[in-house]
């Protein structure tokens, strides 16, 4: 049986989104078909429509979704009815870094093996396996992790990229313990998801940075004990002003550019850790081609690390679930990550700022 529902596709290389018809077929051995009940706004949507992420078009839009299972294919453990967050990162158990223990790095992660049609015979691929803009969409069982429905579709969407992203690169990556102190640079979801980490993890002190004091305040509302606005000061000078001078164990750049890099270096005390959580974004400075220079003595003598984090070296089978729950208890403020609701017809005019979507999310049932 084939399915046919709404979805946000784009055609070829910095087109216009738009919603079309497309055809989901029901799924094979080891894979699920899932409604899509809620997927977030995040700014990997755009760089697919602008052909810095695409490898061949069109593509289906979307990958930070979370619905319900509607058919389970042969061999899977979900059934109809189970309500799952989905992910991009479903370890494949058999490559290289799988076998060595770190399957938060594998570099073949499971993906449905059938294809989403259009009508005209042309299969879209769908963004990072997912195609989240949509009202049905396939994936494989792996990429359903299944939560607690007590979770609000729209809290556990956001779930599936930014904030284990963002909680991953604090907790995960830069390993945050109690008392430590940790900085943030770039409050949007990612950012806001590590403050939110640093905090959980039981940091003394953590220090938002960003030049928008609508994110400063969200980043205070999520366990900040300070801020800096990079609008008005450095934000290295400022991270080391709240931190005796001394500037944090652990240091977030949530931003991806070229900048920030440095600045993060720069506010990282002797023996800490500066964690990059973001990959390269728009701009001159956040291009995939920007480099950063770091003078070689300065380096050296800063005793801190720099490193890199992807998709918050979180294992989502073992993480989205400890996520929700720590909602749900009341430790994790999923709220304040979300912003405006929308429905499939509306993406078209928001991808063009992605970048400051605010936690959108879009509803493809609207």
């Amino acid at each position: 049986m084939t399915h046919e529902v709404r979805a946000v596709v784009v055609r070829e290389k910095g087109a216009p989104a738009s919603v079309e018809t497309v055809l989901v077929p029901d799924p094979g051995p080891g894979e699920v078909l899932v409604r899509v009940d809620a997927c977030g706004i995040c700014p990997v949507d755009l760089h697919h429509r602008e052909g810095r992420a695409a490898a061949s078009y069109p593509v289906l839009l979307g990958h930070e979704a979370a619905g319900v299972v509607e058919a389970a294919g042969a061999g899977t453990r979900l059934a109809p009815g189970d309500f799952v967050v989905l992910n991009w990162r479903a370890p494949c158990g058999s490559c290289r870094l799988c076998r060595r223990g770190r399957p938060w790095h594998c570099r073949v992660p499971l993906r449905a093996a059938r294809s989403t049609a259009l009508p005209d015979g042309a299969e879209p691929a769908p963004v990072l396996g997912v195609g989240g803009f949509a009202e049905k969409t396939l994936v494989a069982e792996g990429q359903c992790v299944r939560v607690d429905p007590a979770v609000s579709p729209v809290a556990a969407a956001l779930l599936g990229c930014g904030v284990l992203t963002g909680f991953g690169a604090a907790v995960r990556t830069g390993a945050v313990g109690r008392g430590d102190s940790v900085a943030v640079i770039g409050c949007g979801t990612v950012g806001l998801a590590a403050v939110a980490g640093a905090r959980a993890a039981g940091a003394r002190r953590v220090v938002g940075v960003d030049t928008d004091g609508r994110r400063l305040d969200r980043a205070e509302r999520l366990g900040a004990t300070g801020t800096v606005d990079a609008s008005r000061i450095d934000p290295a000078d400022g991270v080391r002003a709240l931190t005796d001078g001394l500037g944090a164990d652990v240091v977030v750049d949530a931003t991806g550019t070229a900048r920030t890099a440095r600045q993060a270096l720069r506010a990282t005390a002797s023996t800490g850790v500066a964690v990059l959580a973001s990959a390269p974004g728009q701009g001159e400075l956040g291009a995939p081609g920007a480099v950063v220079e770091l003078p070689l003595r300065d380096l050296h003598a800063c005793g801190a690390a720099l490193c890199t984090s992807w998709y918050g070296d979180s294992l989502p089978s073992r993480d989205l679930p400890a996520l929700v729950d720590l909602h749900l208890a009341g430790r994790l403020d999923l709220g304040a990550f979300q912003g405006e609701r929308l429905a499939l017809a509306d993406v078209a005019g928001v991808l063009a700022r992605a970048a400051n979507s605010g936690g959108a999310v879009v509803l493809p049932g609207r």
